[in-house]
């Protein structure tokens, strides 16, 4: 997986487009603020199931990125399994560039 978008992460993070925590993510989610989530693969069962249904009642966008550790160190905030996008630029921007490594 290319590591293009942890710098745009960091910089949506710089830029207070970012919500950090299970119960804010949440909110932003029910509230239709968020406009992509990003879920790290090594997040717990119930953590996942939670945020995962709320994106799919809700029709947010949910994408799986690497671990918990990558997630944390590129916003420069320890222990962070999910982070939601509320731009719909850096959503976008950040979509595109997980596709592409996707793809390959």
């Amino acid at each position: 997986m290319s590591k293009d978008y942890l710098n745009l992460l960091g910089l949506a993070f710089r830029a207070g487009k970012l919500s950090l925590g299970e119960e804010a993510i949440i909110r932003d989610i029910q509230r239709q603020k968020a406009k992509l989530v990003l879920i790290a693969r090594d997040t717990g069962v119930q953590t996942r199931k939670k945020i995962t249904d709320k994106c799919l009642y809700y029709k947010i966008p949910l994408i799986e990125v690497d671990d918990r550790e990558t997630i944390s160190q590129a916003i420069g905030k320890s222990g962070r399994v999910a982070v939601a996008i509320l731009d719909t630029g850096f959503a976008a921007k950040l979509t595109s560039l997980l596709d592409e490594s996707i793809r390959g």
